[in-house]
């Protein structure tokens, strides 16, 4: 991975690990350490923390910078997850989220964000989103529908170096969306509950006949092909997970997809989302979308990564 901080980062990491200035009026965002407690934090690191010379905040700032110079960044990365290592806010619990958000504003324009893994926070680079994706994204955030735009996230992401988890996550876009929506509804969930399955669940719900939408004659038939067409990248979307998705082992020999059809699944499942999202809100205006029923049940654990 690779890891530039700009200055503001380093600030904002400063901030959080020292917990600022003695001198600041207003509360810092993270929590207040002594010079003698920011000298044993550094050093479980292996970096020297020199008090003596500066000031708190001002040796916090210079040692994110030793960990800099020294051109290590497995050690830059695991500073900067333990300056929101969540033990330190037990007896805080309101600031956790706080300095996580905090440091993912500034982290974002480097490329970066923190993410819960496990019991601690997982650095992780940002994906370059294209058009499509983006506006999913964009349109998860504005409906409070983080599920979908977690999943996008970790697919566009894994498209180059695992394809097989893009195509997982790729898959499980539309899934949520699907069974949020049966969800909201009160419709019964399909007995096979499989991305084509729950496609053709919602597709009465949501009025998906081009006979039904008030179309002019001359296109009715070109919406109909449209629509068709979806039905099969939904098909060959959940297909191709089937065969070679990471949630299914790899046996000896195993030939990895190439990363283009991979980020393919990705971009079509982000394209049929987005109709069903942009349905939804036509056929539902006002009703949101709950949080995914599955994600509710594990408590929106990450895929592997």
């Amino acid at each position: 991975m690779k890891i530039e901080l700009s200055e503001q980062s380093i600030d904002a990491l400063a901030e959080v690990i020292s917990g600022g200035s003695a001198n600041e009026s207003a509360p810092s965002i993270g929590l207040y350490r002594q010079a003698w407690r920011l000298e044993a934090w550094f050093k479980a690191f292996g970096i020297t923390f020199g008090s003596q010379r500066e000031s708190r905040l001002s040796a916090t700032k210079t040692a994110i910078r030793e960990a800099i110079f020294i051109d290590n960044e497995v050690l830059l990365k695991r500073v900067i997850e333990g300056a929101a290592d969540p033990r330190d806010f037990i007896a805080h619990p309101d600031r956790d989220n706080a300095v996580v958000e905090y440091l993912n504003k500034h982290l974002f324009y480097d490329g970066l964000k923190l993410e819960p893994m496990g019991r601690g926070m997982c650095l992780v680079e940002l994906a370059e989103t294209a058009s499509v994706t983006g506006e999913l994204t964009a349109m998860a955030a504005g409906i409070d529908f983080d599920t979908a735009s977690r999943d996008l996230d970790r697919a566009l992401r894994a498209a180059s170096t695992d394809p097989e988890i893009a195509v997982t996550a790729a898959c499980a876009v539309v899934e949520s969306v699907c069974r949020s929506i049966l969800m909201e509804l009160g419709i019964q969930f399909p007995a096979k509950q499989d991305i084509s399955g729950l496609y053709k669940a919602i597709r009465e719900p949501l009025g998906l006949d081009p006979t039904k939408e008030g179309l002019a004659p001359e296109i009715v038939n070109d919406v109909r092909a449209v629509l068709s067409g979806l039905v099969t990248s939904v098909q060959g979307i959940g297909s191709l997970r089937t065969h070679v998705g990471g949630a299914h082992g790899k046996e000896k020999g195993f030939r990895r997809i190439d990363p283009r059809i991979a980020k393919l699944a990705i971009h079509s499942a982000s394209a049929i989302a987005l109709f069903i999202i942009e349905t939804w809100q036509l056929r539902y205006p006002g009703r949101d979308l709950p949080l995914d029923p599955i994600d509710a049940l594990t408590g929106a654990a990450p895929l592997p990564q």
